[in-house]
This record gives C-alpha cells, structure tokens and sequence, in this order.
C-alpha cells in the first residue's frame, strides 16, 4: 500500500479592519496556497456572506469528483484499448443544510465522452463504474456519486 500526503496554505484575508467581531463585519475571503501553483481565491457561497467571483469549499468538492472521475475514466479507458477524444463533464452537487450544518447528499456527473472508434462507444460507456471505483476522491465521501454518462464517437466537440 503506498501512501501519499498532501499540503496546501490557507490564509484567511476578510479582516475588514475589526476582525470577527460582528457577524457581518468580516469577509469570508480565504487564499489557498500551494508550492508551484497559482493562488486560488476562495470564499464562502453566496448564501453564507460569500463573495459570488471567488471559488467556494462545496463547488471546490464538486470540482475535485469531476476531475477526479475525469482522470480516472482516462486511465481505465487505456487499460481497455479505447482511444478518447474528448470529454466534458456539467457536474451538480445537491447540498441540505441543517441549522448552520448540512452535508451533500449527492453529486451527479453527467460527463459527455467522445470516443475514436464507433464501435467502442458501448464498451466506453460501461467504464463509468470502473472510473468511479479508481477515483480516490469519490471513493473518499460519505454520500453518492452518480454518473449520468452520454457516450458517442467522432472527433471531440
């Protein structure tokens, strides 16, 4: 079993001048820092005093199972011989809140995958669960991934 770790910065950048000392008196503005890689602005979701142009933690989750599931359709399609052209993927996550709690309750991809070879598209279609069993991230939650796949051969869109 190998194990692997990982590290990023967050900084906290909201302080208007008087810290968290009302409700409404600090933003919600966060910067995640990794070695190597570009600064990503992050807030909290609109409804929760967010700042609406900055990434929030729930569509930062939704982005990591798209693109996890995305790398891991990849692989498994070369495991199976079949040459991917493109894919796109409009992922939602439904999230409930309970008082100032909640969790997602589910997460649904809905990835457009075109394939080289016409006669491929069935078998391409069928790694959805094969990808989703490899990817790390989907495995890692305590709620559904589903897939809503569309599957078709030619170039890529």
């Amino acid at each position: 079993m190998a194990t692997h770790h990982y590290r990023l910065g967050v900084t906290w950048t909201g302080d208007r001048g008087t810290g968290t000392s009302g409700y409404r008196d600090y933003a919600r503005d966060v910067a995640l820092r990794a070695e190597g890689k570009p600064e990503l602005l992050g807030s909290a979701d609109r409804p929760f005093r967010g700042d609406p142009s900055r990434w929030n933690p729930e569509e930062l989750l939704l982005a990591a199972l798209a693109q996890c599931h995305l790398l891991s359709y990849l692989h498994v399609a070369v495991t199976h011989g079949v040459v991917v052209t493109g894919y796109e993927d409009a992922a939602t996550g439904t999230m409930e809140q309970q008082g100032i709690g909640g969790r997602f309750t589910e997460v649904v991809l809905h990835p457009v995958v075109t394939v080289a070879d016409p006669a491929q598209v069935d078998l391409a279609a069928s790694l959805h669960a094969e990808a989703s069993a490899a990817c790390f991230i989907a495995s890692s939650v305590a709620f559904p991934v589903r897939h809503e796949p569309t599957t078709r051969s030619g170039p890529s869109a």
